[in-house]
C-alpha cells in the first residue's frame, strides 16, 4: 500500500509539468503564428500599396514609346527617354493615377508629375471629384495648322478662366511654352502634349503664376508630365505619426504636436506674409480668379529664403470652371454643394441645384490655415493685435468681390502688422 502510494505520488508532478509545459508551448507556437501572419500581412498590404501608387517606370515606358513614335515631345523628352539625365528618384504619390516623384534633371532637383494615361478634366459631379479622360494624345489631329492650334487653346482658356480681357496674351504664353526646342514652330508632337498638359488645373495654375514667387518654375515636359522646382520645406507645417498612434491622440494636442517644429516666429511671419500675398495674386489676377479650394498645410511649404510655395495645386481651380460646375450640380441640402476641402456653396431647394457663389472668400481660409502657426511664439507686443485680425479675417463671409474694401482692409493690415514686426529683422 505504502509502495503504491509512494509510487503515484513520484508521478502525478511530472504528469502535471508536462501539462502544463505542452500548454505553455502552444500557447508559444499560437502567438508566434500570429506575429507572423499578422507581419506578413502588413508587408503584403504595404507593398500592394506601393506597387499600386508607385508605377514611375511604368509612366517613363508609355511616354518614351509615344515619344520614338512621334506621337508626343517636349523639352523632357530627350533627357528622359535617350540620354537618361531625367532620373525618378523617391516615390511621392498619394493617387495610383497621379504619379508623384522627387528627381534629379542633370543639375538640377525637381518634382516630376506623370498622369499615367489618365489627365483629370474637373466635372463637378455628383463625388466632386475630378472625372478622368483618357490623356491619347490624339489632339490636335494631323493636317491642324498653328492658327486653329491657337484657337483650340483660345476656347479652352475661356472656358477654364472665363472670358479675359488679356486671354490672347494667356494663349501666346502657352504656344511659347509649347515650343519645346524653341525652333519658332510648334511641331504636331508638342501640340499634342501641350493639348493634355492644359487639361491639368496644377499646370494651367504654373503658366499663370510663373512670374510670381509663391508658384515653383515649371522646368520641362514630356507628353503629360512635367518637372516643377522642387521645394526644400513641406508641409508648412505638421509631424506625420503612424496611423494607430494617431487614434490615441486628442484633436487638441494634435493641433499642438503640429507646431513643434517650425521655423523661428520671424521666419513664420514672413511664410504667413506669402501665403496673403498668393491670396492676392489669384484674386482679381492678370488672368482672372482662383479659388482656394484646399487651403492645409500639406498644399504648401518654402524655400531657404522662406519665401511660401505652392506644393499641390490641383485645387486651386478657375473661378469660372468652379462655378459652371456648381450650377449644374444637383443637391437637396447645403452639404452637397463642396468642392475639395473648403469650397462650399449653399442649395436653391427650388431649383435642387447649387448656386455659383463661395460662402467663404480665399483670405478667411488662409487666415484659418495661418492662426495656430502665427500665434504660437508670437510677440507678446503684437499677439493681441494679431490675434483679433485673424479672428476678423477668419469670420470673413460670402465672396470676395461682394466685400471688395474689407477684404482689401484686412489684408492689407495683416501684412503691415507682420511687416512692421520682422522689417528690421535679418529674417525679413
Amino acid at each position: 500500500m505504502a509502495r503504491g502510494l509512494f509510487s503515484w505520488g513520484c508521478f502525478r508532478k511530472p504528469v502535471y509539468l508536462q501539462a502544463r509545459f505542452s500548454y505553455l508551448h502552444m500557447k508559444y507556437l499560437f502567438f508566434s503564428w500570429l506575429a507572423v501572419f499578422v507581419g506578413s500581412w502588413i508587408v503584403y498590404v504595404e507593398y500592394s500599396s506601393y506597387t499600386e501608387l508607385c508605377r514611375g517606370q511604368e509612366c517613363k515606358n508609355s511616354l518614351c514609346d509615344k515619344y520614338r513614335k512621334g506621337v508626343i515631345d517636349g523639352s523632357a523628352c530627350s533627357s528622359l527617354c535617350d540620354k537618361n539625365t531625367l532620373y525618378l528618384g523617391k516615390c511621392l504619390s498619394a493617387k495610383p493615377k497621379s504619379q508623384i516623384y522627387s528627381g534629379s534633371w542633370g543639375d538640377l532637383e525637381g518634382v516630376i508629375k506623370c498622369q499615367m494615361e489618365e489627365a483629370p478634366h474637373y466635372d463637378l459631379g455628383a463625388e466632386m471629384e475630378p472625372r478622368k479622360e483618357a490623356a491619347a494624345f490624339n489632339k490636335p489631329t494631323k493636317g491642324t495648322s498653328v492658327e486653329k492650334f491657337k484657337e483650340m487653346v483660345l476656347s479652352h482658356l475661356k472656358g477654364k478662366v472665363g472670358d479675359q480681357p488679356n486671354l490672347s496674351d494667356l494663349a501666346t504664353l502657352v504656344l511659347s511654352i509649347a515650343d519645346a526646342n524653341k525652333d519658332g514652330h510648334i511641331s504636331l508632337p508638342e501640340a499634342r502634349s501641350m493639348w493634355a498638359l492644359l487639361q491639368l488645373n496644377e499646370f494651367l495654375l504654373a503658366i499663370v503664376l510663373q512670374d510670381r514667387e509663391h508658384t515653383p518654375r515649371l522646368l520641362g515636359f514630356c507628353g503629360d508630365l512635367y518637372v516643377m522646382e522642387k521645394v526644400p520645406y513641406s508641409p508648412l507645417y505638421g509631424i506625420s505619426l503612424p496611423w494607430v498612434i494617431e487614434l490615441w491622440i486628442p484633436a487638441g494636442l494634435r493641433r499642438s504636436m503640429d507646431q513643434w517644429f517650425t521655423p523661428s516666429w520671424p521666419r513664420k511671419a514672413k511664410i504667413s506674409i506669402g501665403l496673403l500675398e498668393l491670396v492676392e495674386d489669384i484674386f482679381h489676377g492678370t488672368f482672372g480668379t482662383f479659388l482656394m479650394c484646399d487651403v492645409s498645410a500639406s498644399s504648401f511649404g518654402y524655400n531657404d529664403r522662406h519665401d511660401l510655395k505652392v506644393m499641390d495645386a490641383r485645387y486651386i481651380i478657375p473661378e469660372a470652371t468652379f462655378q459652371e460646375g456648381m450650377r449644374e450640380q444637383r443637391c437637396d441640402v447645403d452639404e452637397d454643394c463642396l468642392y475639395g476641402v473648403d469650397c462650399h456653396t449653399s442649395c436653391d431647394l427650388t431649383k435642387h441645384r447649387c448656386t455659383p457663389e463661395v460662402t467663404r472668400p480665399n483670405l478667411a481660409k488662409a487666415c484659418g490655415a495661418l492662426k495656430d502657426y502665427i500665434l504660437r511664439g508670437a510677440p507678446f507686443d503684437v499677439r493681441e493685435e494679431l490675434e483679433k485680425q485673424l479672428y476678423a479675417c477668419i469670420a470673413l463671409k460670402g465672396f470676395a468681390e461682394q466685400m471688395e474694401i474689407e477684404h482689401s482692409l484686412i489684408l492689407n493690415s495683416l501684412k503691415t502688422l507682420l511687416w512692421k514686426k520682422i522689417s528690421h529683422t535679418k529674417d525679413s
